[in-house]
């Protein structure tokens, strides 16, 4: 890619996932942003990060006496946030409300552009709080900072992108914002938006209708969001409810996907929207420095010893282990890794669907799971899953264990350090699923439904397992018993087997797994997408 003369880019998010110590991410979302801007410094790219500094982050989420997970909010300080000395100001229900603007470059990163409303002169200090903590007028007014107050600052800082990547529609009201200022040069409002949209381009992460964030009409007007747009005008962006995704997708001028499956599933969920953009596809990838284990890649193209590496990084999570719960697993026993949000559709606990299958296998220690992941603050049912594997857990003390707390470093050790992955969503609910990807690199096996990225990767015994053959039903509790009953067949007969009794097999699977994947969903790759089919304008 020709680097010279591309166009300047500004990548709002609402969670940046940088490092372990620095609070203001949830999960996939803001990991994939943290890793892209990452790679925009490693390749010189022109990118300027623009997000939040959420004073108490994420939940922190620990497991109480009687087994549930309860949330646990800190107020963070960082010493390397720099003090740009601007502050810009947006309007939230009629208030002005100062917003702080902070830089980050600590961690390999291109500049990120932090808002920050915690000032002593704000009555909405509130606002930039808790990351994700509530929804209704409290989220409208953290898109209102984010995506008003992110173009805002930019001009205050004179920076002048070519374009607008929105990762996902919290950053809808940026796009109201390049309208407004249009429309006070003195274009029309029809040219203004047509204007905005040709710098505009977005990216969709939540295959499920009901996961896309939506609000009342008059709810956006009552909070401000609509910027001095009118009802008409909201209503003819986002439609009623205003839909974040459906205005994100008639603000940008391409959006893509972000696997090739979700692209066919995303250009399904909204064909019946007019005036909006194609949806492309352009797969996931991940910062290889970040996430991978440089021994493990040497010793796959032969500078080394693969499995002697591989287990390395199993002890290490097996010390991990120990230090956080005490418990000391085998070395020697199959280790499998489940590492994600806890929400239905992930389905953590598929593989307890039938308990005289897998009961006696972890009671006899011939096979090691470890769990880990924390449930939005507001989704009781993803908390009651946590509590089920904290309940088996019990039950198995030295076979089954929950990590409380995910954060990047206990992903970093799991898809570094187990010997398969697991991943069982409800197909094809699972946008991509980088963890998979960081494992695959790790040589940790997939053994996985064929949804997200690996539907493009497996090669069925080769360089991972699928179970389930793509099967999708509508009935959910038909398609967790098929999902469920191809899951053990394949641990049983083929991953197990494998295993235990056909060790140069593995290995040459593992080295598969590595050479398969390290280039083909390295984050290089998915930049070099990003600037050759969005950013680059090719009419």
């Amino acid at each position: 890619m020709n680097r010279t003369a591309l166009p300047t880019v500004a990548y709002f998010c609402m969670e940046y996932g940088l490092d372990p110590s620095f609070h203001i991410y949830a999960g996939g979302l803001g990991i994939l942003a943290g890793d892209y801007l990452k790679a925009a410094k490693e390749y010189s790219l022109p990118v300027i990060g623009i997000g939040i500094r959420w004073r108490q982050g994420y939940t922190h989420q620990e497991i109480g006496e009687d087994l549930k997970p309860y949330d646990i909010f800190y107020d963070h300080e960082y010493d390397f946030l720099k003090d740009t000395g601007i502050k810009v100001t947006v309007h939230v229900q009629n208030q002005q409300v100062s917003c702080k603007v902070w830089k980050v470059d600590a961690f390999g990163n291109v500049p990120l552009y932090l808002l920050d409303t915690y000032l002593p002169e704000n009555e909405g200090a509130w606002i930039t709080s808790q990351l994700y903590g509530r929804m209704g007028e409290e989220r409208i007014a953290q898109e209102i900072v984010l995506g008003i107050g992110g173009v805002k600052a930019l001009k205050a800082m004179g920076i002048q992108p070519d374009v607008y990547h929105f990762n996902e529609g919290h950053a809808v009201l940026a796009g109201f914002e390049l309208i407004r200022q249009n429309m006070a040069e003195g274009m029309g409002f029809d040219r203004a938006l047509e204007a905005a949209r040709n710098k505009i381009v977005f990216t969709t992460h939540t295959p499920v209708i009901e996961g896309n964030e939506s609000h009342p009409l008059n709810q956006m007007m009552y909070m401000g969001a609509n910027n001095t747009l009118t009802h008409e005008q909201l209503y003819a962006i986002g439609g009623s409810p205003f839909n974040m995704t459906v205005a994100a997708l008639r603000l940008s001028r391409i959006s893509n996907a972000v696997s090739q499956l979700h692209c066919q599933t995303a250009n399904d969920m909204w064909k019946h929207v007019n005036n909006r953009s194609e949806i492309i596809g352009i797969t996931n990838g991940i910062h290889v420095p970040t996430w991978v284990d440089n021994n493990m890649l040497l010793a796959a193209e032969g500078h080394g010893d693969l499995w002697e590496c591989h287990m390395n990084n199993k002890m290490k999570l097996i010390k991990f282990i120990k230090e956080k719960t005490g418990i000391i697993m085998n070395p020697n026993a199959l280790l499998i890794g489940f590492g994600r949000r806890a929400t239905a559709y992930k389905r953590h606990d598929l593989i307890f669907r039938e308990p005289n299958t897998i009961f006696p296998l972890l009671k006899d220690k011939k096979l090691q799971i470890v769990f880990a992941g924390k449930a939005h603050p507001l989704d009781n049912a993803g908390k009651e899953i946590i509590t089920n594997i904290v309940r088996i857990s019990k039950q198995f003390p030295e076979s089954v264990v929950f990590l409380e707390n995910y954060d990047m470093n206990v992903g970093r050790l799991i898809t570094r350090g187990a010997d398969v992955w697991l991943n069982n969503p409800r197909r094809p609910m699972e946008a991509c699923g980088t963890s998979g990807m960081k494992a695959a690199m790790n040589g940790v096996l997939n053994l996985s439904i064929l949804d997200g990225w690996w539907a493009e990767a497996c090669k069925h015994g080769v360089n991972g397992w699928q179970f389930g053959d793509g099967f999708t039903h509508p009935n959910q509790a038909v398609q967790d018993s098929h999902d469920s009953k191809a899951l053990y067949q394949v641990l049983l007969n083929e991953v197990m087997p494998t295993y235990y009794h056909n060790r140069q097999k593995w290995i040459d699977m593992m080295r598969n797994s590595i050479l398969s994947t390290k280039d083909r969903f390295n984050i290089r790759r998915m930049m070099e997408e990003y600037y050759s089919l969005m950013y680059i304008k090719n009419d």
